[in-house]
Order: C-alpha cells, then structure tokens, then sequence
C-alpha cells in the first residue's frame, strides 16, 4: 500500500498547473465571495493527515452564520470550493489523489482511532479519490475504495481518478458516478 515512484513529481505537476489555468478562477472566486457578505475568501479547518499528523485545509467559503451563501451554493455544487486545496498539495501537506483528510470529530464518530486503521493515514490524503467521487454510499464503501485505491495506486489510475474529477465539473456527479460503477464492474 505504499505510494509509487513519482507521486510527488505528479502532484507538483498538477497542482502547479492547476494554480497557473484556474488562478482567475480563484481570484475571481475569492472576489465574489468576500464581496457577497465581507467575510473571508477561505475557509480554514483542521484535518488529520498523513501519519495521523494534523494539519490546516484551505476551502472556499461556502457559509455563514450556518447557512450557505448564493456564492456557496455555486461552488459546491460545481467542486470550485476545493480549488485552494491545491496550495494544500504544493505545501506538501495532501495529494492530489488519496483518501479524504477527515476531521479529528469524523474520527472520533467512526470510530477509526484504532491502530487497525492506521493504514487508511499512511498516505497523504487527497483532494480527490475513488472514495471522494463515489461518496454518498457510506462508511463501509468508503472504507473499501479507500483500500481498493491503496492496492492499485498508479499514474495511470491517478490520471483517471482527475480526470474524472474534472468531468464532475461538466457533466454532474451523478452521470460520472454512473460511468465510474460500470467501469468498476
């Protein structure tokens, strides 16, 4: 289950070219939401990492005072609230394909302090991943496409995996969800 060759020359490669192609997209995202209500651009939670070692993800801010904004309710749905995780992945703190960084309270709620899932934070987590795009089946699904991804890492997979990420974009979550199912068959 360990990473392959490279994973890091990957991830540098995408996310610097992600920064460079969605950099308006960024500025302009962080305009609009700062302009839509005067509260900050980001978002800033703690999350568990790679050897369990917390660390700071940055999203687009997508609430406030527990509602979501016009503004958020655009980038969730589109997946742009994840655009500022790049910066994540050139800190060196997540890849860009790999489990979800979850929370110390997701943790602590699925009961995954256990040493038994220590291999689930041996890799850095990822902005996107089987788990990530097929999610919405619960804790068990995802727990297996987890393991699934760790067994069959590799560049080829890894390239799919954005791929498919960016298909969200354009086509929806549910029609890539479809494609992802038939392809897994």
């Amino acid at each position: 289950m360990t990473s392959y060759t490279g994973k890091r020359a990957f991830d540098l490669a995408v996310a610097g070219s992600a920064c460079i192609v969605f950099g308006p997209v960024f500025a302009a995202l962080a305009v609009v939401g700062v302009l839509e209500d005067g509260g900050p651009a980001l978002f800033i939670q703690r999350r568990v990492g790679s050897a369990r070692r917390p660390f700071q993800v940055f999203k687009f801010r997508s609430m406030r005072d527990g509602e979501i904004t016009r503004v958020g309710q655009w980038v969730r749905r589109t997946g742009l609230d994840e655009l500022p995780q790049f910066l994540n992945v050139c800190r060196g703190e997540m890849s860009v394909v790999g489990p979800r960084p979850l929370t110390p309270e997701d943790i602590q709620r699925l009961g995954w302090n256990d040493p038994s899932f220590d291999w689930r934070f041996a890799p850095k987590p990822g902005i996107t991943g089987l788990s990530q795009l097929l999610a919405g089946q619960g804790v068990r699904a995802s727990r297996r496409l987890d393991r699934l991804y760790l067994r069959r890492q590799s560049p080829l997979l890894d390239l799919q995996l954005v791929a498919l990420s960016f298909a969200v974009n354009l086509i929806g979550k549910r029609r890539v969800r479809q494609m992802m199912r038939m392809g897994l068959r």
